[in-house]
């Protein structure tokens, strides 16, 4: 089960980059802040991964 809920996060997380790409290009966000943009989306998305982990691991 680890397994799958790795590759599960994994699989979101390249969802969520691509789906964050495609904002930028359309909305043509400078790309000065592109990493910025980015490394936040990413860190959000890991948080609430890992809390969702925590809470299916312990109900």
């Amino acid at each position: 089960m680890l397994f799958f809920i790795i590759f599960f996060a994994l699989f979101i997380l390249f969802v969520i980059n691509s789906m964050t790409d495609a904002l930028c290009i359309k909305r043509e966000i400078p790309s000065e802040k592109h990493p910025k943009l980015f490394r936040t989306i990413n860190i959000l998305m890991t948080i609430l991964l890992t809390s969702t982990y925590v809470k299916i691991l312990f109900t």
